[in-house]
C-alpha cells in the first residue's frame, strides 16, 4: 500500500532523481564508493567496505579475522594463526602465532611444549625431557632433561641420585658409590613388581630400587611399587597408543618410540592419558551438516574444496568455523526509483545486500504496452559488487487498466514477451511483480497471468518473485492474490507486512506491530507457502498521526526512519512502551494544540522483524525502501544474515 503513496513522498526528494533516463556511470561520483571487501571474523561477516585497506585495517582489530572478496569471495587477507604451542595435548588460544620466531620465542621459556605448523604433520619443535632426574624412588617435573649432560649436571647437587632414559625406560646412570648400593641391597625389602596391581607370581621384593626396575623391564605391562607408600615409582604399562583412524594400532611406553612409529602411517596420533599428543592429521575439515567431507592442511585447499558443496564449512581441530557457505538470509531491497543516480547512491550505502530492485518496468496500457526505463550498466555494476539485479514490474496500481488487460490474452503474450525478453537481455536475476489494487473478480485471471510470465521468465533461467499484501485470513479468500497457487508458480513470495495502520486507517497505530508481523507469517505459511519460497517485507518508514484535543484524527504522513532521531531531538517527544506494541516505542509530543503519535522504527525493531524471518526459517527479509534507513542500519542486518 505504502508503494504506491510513496510517489508523492517522492516528489520529496526531486533532488535525488533528476531525471527518469539512465545516468553514466563513469560519471558517478559514488562508483567508487560501492563496498568491495567484506570483514570476518571466523566466519561471521562484520563489515563492507570499498577498498581492502580499509578493510584489513578494521579487520586488524579483530582476532580470527579475515577479508573477502564480495565478488567470488577470494580470500585477500588473514590474520589467522600458522602456529600454535601445545603442552602436552593442551593447548589455549594465548599460545597461537603469526610466525614460527614469534612461536619459537614463546616456546622456549617453557618446559615439556612442542610447536605444531598447523599446515604440516607432526611437530616442527619440542623440549619435552628424554632423561628424568630421581633420587631414590623421587622426582619433580623440573628434573626432566633433553640433553644427558643436563640432567647429569643437575645431578651434581643430590647425593644417590640416578637418571633414566625414557625412551628405552633404562635405569642408565648413577653417582652412587659400591658401598652405597650395597648399604641399600641390605635395608628393608620394600619394592614389588606388579601387574594390575597384584605382585607378579615368582617375583620377589626388593630393597634397592635398580634391581627392582631391572627386574620389572622383563615383565610387560608391570609396574614397580613401593610398598611403604603405596606409590607407583616405575611403570612398564604402555600409555602412548597410537591410532590410525581412531583405532589403536600399537602401545608404547615411552614417547619417542610412539612417535617414531606413528610417522609411519598416514591419519595417525599419538594419544596419552585420554589427549592427542602428536597428530599427522591436517588441522581443518570440511563438513556439510555434521559430517566431515574432507580434512586439509591449508586453508586455501579446504576452502576451495568446501566451496563444491552447498551449507558448508571449514573449521579446524578445535571446533572454530574459519569459513562458511551455510544457509543465510537473502536480504532484497526496493529502490522505489528508477533513477541510475538514486541506485548507486542507495546501493553503496548497504552491507549484505543480496537483491536490488530498481522499478524499470511497467504496465503502460491494457494493450500490454511496456515502459522500460532500465539501465543495463547499473545491471552491470551492481553485478560486480556482488548484488543481484530484479527489476521491480508494476501496474501503476490501476485496477481498471489492469482489469482490461487481464481480459486480453493477446496483450498478455505481448506484455510478457517484451519483458521476459529484455530482461534476459539485461542479464538479471529476475523479476519482482508487484501488482497491487487488483479487483477481487480477477483473481483466477491474475494467477494465470503470474503463471505464464512465471513461465516465460524460467524458460530464460531468470527467478520470479511477487509482492503480497500482508491481509488477513477473514477476507484474504475474496482478495485477488491466491496465496497457494501463486506459491506453485514463482520462486519467491515476499509478504508486504506494514501498512497495518495506513494513510485511509481511522486509527493511529504503529505501521507494523510486531505481533501483528509475526501472525501475519504464519497465516502466509498456513496457506501452504514453502519456508524457503517466503521473504518478510520490513519497513523503514514510520507513520505519524495528528490528533486533536477530542481524540480524532485530523490527518497523518509518512516519516522517513532516518529522520526520527531528529523529529524526536526536534520535538522533545516522549517515549514509552506501549503494550498493544510490544518491542516498539510509542512517541507523543504536543504542538500547536495538537497531539503527534508515532511508533519509532530502529535498529532493534528492524532486529526483531529479521529475529521473526529467522525464527520461522524464512528466506529472507525485503526493505521498503533504500534510502530511508538510518546510515548504521545495514553493518547490524550483515551481522544477523548469516546462522
Amino acid at each position: 500500500m505504502f508503494k504506491k503513496l510513496s510517489a508523492a513522498i517522492l516528489l520529496l526528494f526531486v533532488a535525488q532523481v533528476i531525471g527518469a533516463s539512465a545516468i553514466s556511470l563513469a560519471a558517478s561520483p559514488v562508483s567508487g564508493t560501492m563496498t568491495k571487501y567484506r570483514v570476518y571474523q571466523n566466519d561471521r561477516a562484520l563489515r563492507e567496505f570499498a577498498t581492502d585497506k580499509q578493510a584489513i585495517a578494521y579487520a586488524s582489530g579483530f582476532e580470527y579475522s579475515h577479508v573477502e572478496a564480495i565478488t567470488g569471495r577470494a580470500w585477500v587477507w588473514d590474520n589467522l594463526p600458522k602456529y600454535k604451542i601445545y603442552q602436552g595435548g593442551a593447548s589455549s588460544t594465548k599460545w597461537e602465532y603469526r610466525t614460527y620466531n614469534e612461536a619459537l620465542a614463546a616456546a622456549k621459556k617453557m618446559k615439556g611444549v612442542h610447536i605444531r605448523d598447523l599446515e604440516s604433520p607432526g611437530w616442527i619443535y619440542q623440549s619435552y625431557p628424554n632423561y628424568q632426574l630421581y633420587q631414590g624412588d623421587k622426582t619433580n617435573a623440573n628434573w626432566g632433561f633433553t640433553t644427558l649432560d643436563a640432567a647429569k649436571q643437575e645431578a651434581k647437587r643430590w647425593t644417590n641420585s640416578h637418571i633414566m632414559e625414557l625412551s628405552s625406560n633404562s635405569w642408565i646412570w648413577d653417582n652412587m658409590t659400591e658401598a652405597t648400593e650395597k648399604k641399600l641391597r641390605s635395608g628393608s625389602a620394600i619394592y614389588s613388581i606388579k601387574v594390575d596391581k597384584v605382585q607378579v607370581e615368582g617375583t620377589k621384593t626388593y630393597a634397592f630400587l635398580y634391581d627392582a626396575i631391572k627386574a620389572a623391564a622383563a615383565i610387560p605391562s608391570s609396574t614397580v611399587v613401593n610398598n611403604v607408600s603405596g606409590l607407583v615409582v616405575h611403570s612398564n604399562v604402555p600409555s602412548y597408543d597410537v591410532q590410525q583412524s581412531g583405532k589403536t594400532i600399537k602401545s608404547f611406553v615411552a614417547l619417542q618410540p610412539a612417535l617414531q612409529y606413528a610417522k609411519y602411517f598416514g591419519n595417525s596420533e599419538v594419544n596419552h592419558n585420554g589427549t592427542t599428543w602428536w597428530t599427522s592429521i591436517p588441522y581443518l575439515s570440511v563438513y556439510q551438516g555434521n559430517n566431515k567431507l574432507k580434512s586439509f592442511f591449508t586453508r586455501s585447499s579446504a576452502v576451495a574444496y568446501a566451496k563444491g558443496f552447498a551449507n558448508s564449512y571449514v573449521a579446524n581441530a578445535d571446533g572454530r568455523k574459519l569459513w562458511s557457505n551455510t544457509k543465510s538470509l537473502v536480504y532484497l531491497a526496493w529502490n522505489g526509483s528508477s533513477n541510475s543516480q538514486t541506485i548507486l547512491d542507495q546501493t553503496a550505502k548497504t552491507e549484505g545486500l543480496s537483491i536490488d530492485s530498481p522499478s524499470w518496468f511497467e504496465l503502460k496500457d491494457s494493450s500490454g504496452a511496456l515502459t522500460d526505463l532500465s539501465d543495463p550498466a547499473i545491471v552491470t555494476k551492481l553485478k560486480s559488487q556482488g548484488i543481484q539485479v530484479m527489476p521491480l514490474v508494476s501496474n501503476d496500481f490501476d485496477k481498471q487498466m489492469t482489469t482490461a488487460f487481464l481480459a486480453d490474452s493477446n496483450a498478455q503474450q505481448q506484455f510478457i514477451s517484451s519483458l521476459v525478453t529484455k530482461l534476459a537481455a539485461l542479464g538479471v536475476y529476475g523479476v519482482n511483480i508487484d501488482f497491487e489494487e487488483i479487483a477481487g473478480t480477477d483473481r483466477d485471471e491474475y494467477t494465470a497471468f503470474v503463471s505464464a510470465l512465471s513461465k516465460a521468465a524460467h524458460a530464460k533461467g531468470l527467478k520470479v518473485s511477487i509482492d503480497l499484501p500482508r491481509g488477513d485470513v477473514s477476507w484474504d479468500h475474496l482478495t485477488a492474490y491466491d496465496h497457494a497457487a501463486l506459491a506453485k508458480a514463482v520462486d519467491t513470495i515476499i509478504i508486504m507486512a506494514y501498512d497495518e495502520h495506513w494513510s485511509g486507517s481511522s486509527t493511529a497505530g504503529s505501521v507494523a506491530s510486531l505481533p501483528w508481523v509475526e501472525k501475519g507469517v504464519q497465516q502466509f505459511l498456513a496457506y501452504g507457502v514453502p519456508r524457503s519460497k517466503l521473504m518478510l517485507g520490513i519497513p523503514f518508514y514510520v507513520r505519524e498521526w495528528k490528533v486533536d484535543g477530542s481524540g480524532n484524527l485530523v490527518s497523518n504522513r509518512a516519516v522517513l526512519m532516518s529522520a526520527i532521531p531528529k523529529l524526536i531531538a526536534d520535538t522533545n517527544a516522549v517515549g514509552v512502551s506501549d503494550p498493544a506494541t510490544p518491542g516498539q516505542t510509542k512517541y507523543k509530543y504536543l504542538k500547536d494544540g495538537f497531539t503527534y503519535v508515532f511508533w519509532a522504527e530502529t535498529a532493534s525493531t528492524v532486529q526483531a522483524r529479521i529475529n521473526i524471518a529467522k525464527k520461522y526459517d524464512l528466506a529472507g527479509v525485503a526493505a521498503w525502501r533504500l534510502g530511508y534507513e538510518t546510515s548504521d542500519l545495514w553493518t547490524m542486518m550483515l551481522r544477523l544474515k548469516q546462522g
